[in-house]
């Protein structure tokens, strides 16, 4: 049986967007546009109607900041992590690995 991908996308899968977001705004400033590219080389099935507003509630949660290079409502916006959002990437980093552990211990026969 496949599972239905919009509730999986919906349900858990966001919240590893959340993630790769925090990661790559870590190591620099991260604009919408790319990371859409970069969310579906990794094979999420993302989008702009659901990006966006993410990238908004995480900048209003205090994980990132912004700033808007240049004019216009096409002017892009670059999302820097900050202190808050370094220690939320800590806290998740700590979390997933014991996650991982558990779950390929399950695997195991």
């Amino acid at each position: 049986m496949q599972p239905d991908m919009k509730t999986v996308n919906r349900e858990i899968l966001l919240a590893f967007w959340k993630i790769h977001i925090l990661h790559h705004a870590a190591e620099g400033p991260v604009v919408g546009n790319w990371m859409l590219k970069e969310l579906r080389h990794h094979g999420y099935d993302a989008s702009p109607g659901t990006l966006y507003p993410l990238l908004a509630r995480m900048e209003e949660h205090g994980w990132l900041s912004s700033t808007v290079a240049g004019s216009g409502p096409k002017a892009a916006r670059a999302y820097r992590l900050t202190e808050a959002g370094a220690a939320v990437l800590e806290v998740v980093q700590a979390q997933m690995g014991e996650l991982v552990g558990e779950t390929r211990l399950r695997k195991e026969p």
